[in-house]
């Protein structure tokens, strides 16, 4: 590989970033969050005057629907504020998210058993302290990656041990064999995953779906299904409400599961905080002896209401209840194509994945069983010669900020590439800046 030197023509002042990232003391970026890599950009920009392209914060970037704000904005006005929302959510969302479950995944949940959070952050926090106070004899939580790496940070607050398995080399049958094996050890309590990935973009297809579902059966172990990027696996058109085809899931081959809906990415209205956790009709009302012991408790969607979500914010904010209800009443209703405006994630990934193989580097997760993957909100690459924190340190030179996917569970070398605050003004600018990392790495 060779490193950026002083003599080497880089859009960013060689000596300014050096000695920012010294200053920073990130070294070489193995300790690097992507909040540090963020503070740096910012800190670049200040001293050189220069753009730094955000490739790195996995954050929406497009402007949220009217039918959102409106429905918040009514609900305020009718004073909203003044009142406590109930732990599991007011019937509205309850209702609506009931009916949005059916809609784009065709799946019957109860409205009882959908429960609005503080984002989907707070749901799968409120889901791994369920786990662990539900199963205290299995004592250990299983993420399938790479993945969102806040989640094994949550469990970590929690107590809860975690393992990962990457699916870089694991799809399809080999998958659900090593699944298996895993599972056979019996320590499991859950099993986690996003689809579409963060930040592979990979989706599990139906028989892959299937064997889990299967093996979740076998071993009595519950899935949490992270929909974040709800039906943004744009190879398919998932728009339409009650008409196939249908956001792939779990659901349709256990009764083990909870499904992460948010508001963040599909819906853009990542900043009220708020996400609904889908619990399937049978777990909620199943009996956990250790909740009832020890709680009181015993029905598992009776905990995570009145004891989880009541302990940890006395539920999720009373007026945004009533935005992301709106928006997804005017979805089952045909009124609003929340998809319409996501795929602009899309349109950007294809533009830089273009610039990136024209010039040198590769897609690390790179089709989907053997399928081209989606444009998307992510995609991951790398750089010959290169490991994933030399190449994250290096890009800082030419503006470029990226996430390096060790952090994220993989066991590949590569960057994950966010397109949420990439703009269509950026594109000559990332164009020539990639050109000439290319110019100064070939070999």
């Amino acid at each position: 590989m060779t490193n950026c030197t002083t003599n080497m023509t880089t859009p960013l002042d060689y000596h300014i970033v050096t000695d920012a990232i010294d200053s920073m003391a990130l070294g070489d970026f193995s300790q690097a969050t992507i909040r540090d890599i963020q503070s740096l950009s910012k800190v670049l920009e200040e001293k050189t005057g220069q753009t730094v392209i955000h490739l790195e914060m996995g954050v929406p970037g497009l402007q949220p629907s009217d039918i959102a704000l409106k429905a918040e904005q009514e609900a305020l006005a009718k004073g909203c504020a003044t009142i406590y929302p109930p732990n599991g959510g007011i019937p509205r969302i309850k209702q609506a998210a009931s009916r949005f479950v059916k809609a784009f995944i065709d799946v019957d949940i109860d409205p009882l058993c959908c429960i609005p959070t503080t984002g989907s952050m707070q749901g799968t926090f409120a889901t791994f302290t369920a786990w662990h106070h539900a199963m205290p004899e299995k004592d250990t939580v299983l993420f399938i990656h790479p993945g969102f790496p806040v989640q094994t940070t949550q469990c970590d607050v929690i107590g809860l041990k975690h393992i990962g398995l990457d699916i870089h080399d694991f799809r399809g049958e080999a998958l659900i064999t090593k699944l298996e094996e895993i599972l056979s050890a019996g320590n499991i309590c859950g099993i986690v995953y996003s689809n579409p990935n963060n930040p592979s973009w990979v989706c599990f297809n139906e028989e892959e779906l299937k064997g889990i579902a299967a093996l979740a059966d076998k071993h009595d172990c519950i899935i949490l299904e992270d929909l974040a990027y709800f039906a943004m696996d744009f190879r398919r058109d998932l728009s339409h409400p009650f008409e196939a085809p249908f956001q792939a899931t779990v659901a349709r081959y256990t009764d083990k599961y909870i499904l992460a809906v948010s508001g963040s990415k599909a819906f853009s209205y990542a900043g009220q905080r708020i996400g609904v956790a889908c619990i399937s009709n049978a777990l909620y009302h199943r009996v956990f002896p250790a909740l009832e012991k020890n709680f009181g408790v015993g029905e598992f969607g009776n905990f995570f209401c009145n004891r989880l979500m009541y302990t940890l914010s006395s539920g999720t904010t009373h007026s945004v209840q009533h935005a992301m209800a709106a928006l997804m009443e005017a979805a089952c209703d045909g009124k609003y194509n929340f998809l319409a405006d996501v795929r602009e994630y899309g349109r950007r990934a294809k533009f830089m994945k273009d610039v990136l193989l024209a010039n040198g580097f590769y897609l690390v997760y790179d089709n989907d069983l053997g399928a081209p993957l989606a444009d998307g909100f992510y995609f991951t690459v790398q750089y010959p010669g290169m490991t994933d924190l030399e190449l994250t340190r290096e890009l800082m030179y030419y503006g470029i900020a990226v996430f390096p996917l060790d952090t994220m569970g993989s066991n590949e070398q590569g960057v994950r590439i966010c397109t949420s605050f990439f703009s269509k003004e950026q594109e000559p600018m990332f164009k020539e800046r990639i050109e000439m990392f290319n110019k100064n790495h070939i070999k």
